[in-house]
């Protein structure tokens, strides 16, 4: 990976090999990053999503491996009781068009993924909600 950080933006390149969540959570902590949303695109040969099943308060993952263009890549980087926290979610779609997505558990660059994180100056921590099973902003 490798990123170069303007005034309140970063463009960030995640190699081959590398895994999307864990390379967000090394740029968060090393540029001190509180509060920021996140866009990228690429490649993935190997991701996990997870789509929240409201009334179990339950998430069910699905695992998919093979060639697959990212399509979308969205979130937040934020904090729950101080630490670092995020929310993604992500799209990828096959050779025959067909797109599967959900909550980010997981992600394998095949080729490369660009992303843009635009930090927020400020904070928003999360809170779990037990009406919802989910964590949610706190303000």
């Amino acid at each position: 990976m490798e990123y170069k950080r303007f005034d309140n933006t970063i463009v960030a390149r995640i190699d081959k090999g590398e895994e999307i969540l864990d390379k967000i959570k090394e740029i968060a902590l090393k540029e001190n990053i509180k509060l920021a949303n996140i866009n990228a695109l690429g490649a993935t040969n190997e991701f996990v999503v997870g789509v929240f099943n409201i009334d179990e308060k339950k998430y069910y993952s699905n695992e998919f491996k093979g060639n697959f263009e990212i399509v979308s890549l969205t979130g937040t980087i934020n904090t729950m009781n101080d630490e670092f926290y995020t929310h993604i979610h992500m799209s990828a779609g096959n050779d025959k068009g067909e797109v599967f997505g959900g909550h980010l558990n997981k992600a394998i660059v095949s080729a490369t993924c660009e992303m843009i994180i635009n930090i927020i100056d400020g904070k928003v921590d999360r809170v779990f909600d037990e009406k919802t099973g989910l964590n949610l902003f706190k303000f």
